[in-house]
């Protein structure tokens, strides 16, 4: 057994996080000791098992900015991930494996250390902004060269899906010689094996028959809106006083300007459409909260077009709570069209269609569902996740 020190930028709450930080209590069931080294976390707003004391959690440098000027996120997340780095390679103890993901600026210091290093490439950081100014391509030159130059640095490189596989080596031009593995990141779902606490009205309306759930963080690049666009669908082809109901429940860091101001710009649209009363939005929940909606809710509305694997789907499925995903990316790997809910396309009337069927057939939901949950224990065990993370960090230990 060895020692796994995760160096992650921010530990809050969102997939990301969940990956790692089920990474984490994957090795250390198998008897590695694990820590985390971050640059944020705050103990309101993450993942239990990083607060009640499962996983060992060192904050350094929030004190350096997030942004210069209102912008340059990017820059300064490179800035305080590599000062992360250097504090582990002063202050922090040895460790055999380093786990790096989001940003790769920081392996170059961390080469100073003996250990392996392991990236874990959720996507492309460059292919996450736009471009669309003479300033914003000078400014993001050097950053996506050093993303494509660190990346390479790592003793192994590890992605969550085919389709980011294959998407690394079209951005990464010059990595041709690298395979990353694929290691889909699997959540634990003895969590999700408690019972769930009974639906209250604050949280589902008790009066709607069908309720649909959407569950991601507040921001644009999710393409939230397209799922109250198709309830609005949904409601015209039935009536005004259809017992329909769509909950809206996402990631909310009033820190993130973003965040802030996609929340609002949702509520004008649930406005704009007269949908209120139809739609509900929680900033935020707990893990209870999580396993009640999922096992209370007729689907799931996962609307991220070209996801790069997308761990709400694999969740929901487990929970019975059948999914309805992009025609792209991950889902494409994860959701069986027709046996454990629908692709379809980023159009509010192809995702009202597939609604519908939820509307008009009651037992729908139930069959998908069980399907759905067979699924994920066949294809998606966390055992499977916790062999293969095992063995990638063994043979690295090793050196084999």
């Amino acid at each position: 057994m060895g020692k796994v020190t995760f160096i992650h930028p921010d530990l809050g709450i969102g997939g990301a996080e969940r990956a790692v930080i089920d990474a984490a209590l994957a090795l250390q069931s198998r008897g590695h000791v694990v820590e985390f080294i971050t640059a944020h976390h705050d103990k309101s707003h993450c993942f239990q098992e990083t607060k009640d004391g499962t996983l060992k959690v060192t904050v350094v440098g929030d004190w350096l900015p997030r942004k210069l000027f209102g912008k340059c996120y990017a820059l300064c997340a490179y800035i305080r991930m590599i000062f992360a780095a250097i504090y582990f390679i002063i202050c922090g103890s040895k460790a055999d494996v380093i786990f790096v993901d989001q940003i790769s600026a920081c392996i170059p210091v961390l080469k100073l250390a003996s250990a392996k290093i392991i990236f874990y490439c959720h996507f492309p950081d460059m292919l996450l902004t736009q471009r669309k100014s003479l300033g914003k391509k000078i400014y993001r030159a050097p950053i996506d060269f050093i993303e494509q130059k660190t990346t390479g640095m790592a003793d192994c490189v590890l992605v969550n899906s085919k389709f980011t596989a294959k998407v690394f080596h079209q951005t990464f031009t010059h990595l041709s010689h690298i395979q990353p593995e694929v290691l889909y990141p699997i959540p634990n779902f003895s969590s999700f094996d408690m019972p769930a606490d009974p639906p209250t009205d604050d949280l589902i309306p008790t009066q709607a028959r069908i309720v649909f759930l959407s569950i991601n963080r507040f921001e644009r690049k999710k393409n939230l809106q397209l799922a109250i666009y198709a309830l609005g669908r949904v409601i015209i082809h039935l009536k005004p006083n259809a017992d329909v109901h769509l909950i809206m429940a996402g990631g909310y860091d009033s820190r993130v300007d973003e965040n802030v101001e996609h929340y609002n710009e949702l509520e004008s649209i649930v406005k704009k459409l007269g949908l209120e009363g139809k739609v509900t939005l929680i900033r935020s929940f707990s893990d209870n909260q999580k396993r009640t909606l999922l096992s209370s809710s007729s689907c799931l509305i996962y609307t991220p077009e070209n996801e790069h694997f997308g761990i709400v789907p694999i969740e929901a499925m487990y929970m019975k709570c059948p999914v309805i995903a992009m025609r792209s990316g991950g889902p494409l790997e994860t959701v069986a069209d027709g046996d454990t809910g629908f692709l379809c396309d980023n159009d509010p009337e192809d995702v009202a269609q597939k609604m519908l069927k939820f509307v008009e057939d009651g037992i729908l939901s139930k069959s998908l569902g069980e399907a759905g949950k067979e699924r994920v224990k066949k294809m998606f065990s966390f055992v499977s996740f916790t062999e293969k993370l095992d063995s990638t960090v063994h043979r690295l230990i090793i050196g084999d």
